[in-house]
């Protein structure tokens, strides 16, 4: 969306923001294990990080959420052991992100998903910054935790939300899709990132019920997503 545009609009979209916000309802993150152990075979340590779509948001349980479907479905499909580990906190920009990795406890792993950008969109953060903060994610869990491979998932299509009313919707959208593309294109340089793209048919029935966060079968869409790319294009690598 143009600048011009986008400051034509600003007295609006700031009543609508504000609205939006004061009315959609503050689901708590899903309980339930942090961390766990699936399947049988090779083992492969996997790190989940991220915002409230990693910590769950809008289900009850982790074993509906994002941390109950990836590992799943990556042990079924590799024949893996998995180990996996959640860290994750609703709200998070990317730099916070990057805050509480650094305070985090020791720990290694060998694959990382990191799940981030929709707050990067609804706090304003330019693109360009948001991306730096994710390079620093990837260079501290490659370098602080033997992170082999990062894998970022994208960003939601925003412009679905039935949350947001229009016009915002419709410009957070535009925005997500830039910070979207600027992160596919940085993780397009590094052989040790990969940024998957994932089709999500957002609508009323399949979000939860602030119609912001994802239901569970959007959970099991992207853990199914994301479990086949490291199985497909990931693991071999690192197993050969």
């Amino acid at each position: 969306m143009s600048l011009t545009a986008k400051l034509l609009l600003s007295p609006l979209l700031v009543v609508q923001a504000l609205s939006a916000r004061a009315r959609t309802p503050r689901l708590p993150e899903a309980a339930g294990e942090r961390e766990g152990d699936v399947g049988r075979g090779p083992r492969l340590r996997l790190l989940m990080l991220g915002d409230s779509s990693a910590a769950g948001v809008g289900v009850a349980e982790q074993s509906q959420a994002l941390a109950g479907h990836l590992p799943a479905a990556l042990a079924r499909m590799a024949g893996l052991r998995v180990q996996w580990r959640l860290l994750a906190q609703s709200g998070q920009t990317s730099a916070q992100c990057l805050l509480q990795l650094a305070s985090s406890d020791p720990f290694d792993a060998d694959v990382a998903v990191v799940v981030l950008g929709v707050n990067d969109v609804v706090d304003q953060v330019p693109s360009h910054s948001a991306v730096a903060a994710r390079e620093s994610i990837a260079n501290r869990l490659r370098n602080g935790h033997g992170v082999a491979h990062v894998v970022f998932a994208p960003l939601p299509p925003v412009q679905h939300f039935p949350a947001l009313p229009q016009p915002l919707r419709w410009v957070a959208g535009q925005d997500a899709k830039r910070h979207d593309d600027a992160m596919a294109a940085w993780a397009r340089t590094r052989s040790d990132v990969s940024h998957v793209p994932i089709d999500l048919p957002l609508n009323r029935e399949l979000m939860a019920d602030d119609g912001f966060h994802p239901g569970e079968p959007v959970y099991r869409i992207c853990g199914t997503a994301l479990a086949e790319h490291i199985a497909m294009q990931v693991w071999p690598r690192l197993s050969a």
